[in-house]
């Protein structure tokens, strides 16, 4: 089991992987990290993630209430909405919270991202919404992710960032990072006259690639949040285990499993 104080080195590892990612400016961003159910270690506020040590990361408890922290330092005001994503997401043991340039100016723009324009961006991310605007340090933020959290392993913040979440500290910076380069890409092919995007089928074939594989995570969720609307791939029926592709014929089957094999290959997982 790794010990607290390699922990601690991880996150001021990831703070500065955010920090030169031109992911947050000056004392922007905050990284948290669960040790156990009611202790978990945090950024300070009013610090650079790219220019933190171990003795700058705090401890809190559940409530976000300080159990240990250095003179001088105190939790990010935005433990809130961390402590949010633990409480609804017991699978989740870390939260990113950064401002990408690409993903946060969708989010100032109120434009999820849900078009289905690459595999791995299907497989690996699923769609990322827009939780509705709060104002930050209060309960605004935390009250408008809540409903997203069942659903999805990245939510767009409106008018302020990106959160992203997962298993462990690494997953979750690296849905930071894939966040960011599909808002990228989207953005970029929107400028040369708008990107080609999967239709129903072909992502329904994603989906159950993802499911084979075994992902961890929340996506595709089993209920979409907000089937055929802003939030989801365009789902039509694509977001539920009972979709007409999870029944296909043996052809069918190994097509998915021929295009299963080359995915995994291709992300490194076979």
């Amino acid at each position: 089991m790794v010990n607290e104080f390699e922990i601690k080195k991880q996150i001021c590892d990831i703070g500065k992987r955010i920090y030169n990612r031109n992911m947050v400016a000056a004392n922007d961003g905050n990284i948290s990290v669960k040790l156990n159910d009611n202790e978990f270690l945090c950024t300070p506020t009013g610090v650079s993630k790219g220019f933190m040590t171990p003795e700058f990361i705090c401890k809190v408890d559940a409530k976000g209430n300080v159990i240990e922290a250095n003179a001088g330092f105190k939790p990010s005001s935005e433990i809130k909405m961390h402590m949010r994503v633990y409480e609804k997401r017991p699978d989740v043991g870390s939260v990113v919270h950064a401002h990408p340039v690409y993903a946060t100016s969708f989010a100032i723009a109120g434009i999820p991202l849900t078009q289905p324009i690459m595999p791995e961006a299907v497989i690996a991310l699923g769609c990322v919404p827009i939780a509705e605007y709060g104002t930050p340090s209060t309960m605004e933020i935390p009250d408008a992710v809540e409903k997203y959290l069942p659903y999805f392993d990245a939510v767009l913040l409106e008018s302020h960032g990106a959160l992203t979440y997962s298993t462990d500290l690494l997953s979750a910076y690296m849905k930071m990072e894939s966040v960011e380069f599909y808002a990228q890409l989207l953005y970029q092919s929107k400028m040369l006259g708008g990107p080609k995007e999967f239709d129903k089928e072909q992502v329904a074939k994603l989906y159950e690639i993802r499911r084979k594989m075994g992902l961890p995570g929340k996506h595709p969720a089993n209920l979409c949040l907000n089937k055929g609307g802003l939030n989801c791939h365009n789902c039509g029926g694509n977001c539920t285990c009972d979709s007409a592709d999870s029944k296909s014929d043996g052809t069918n089957a190994e097509l998915v499993a021929s295009i299963t094999k080359q995915v995994m290959e291709q992300l490194g997982l076979k």
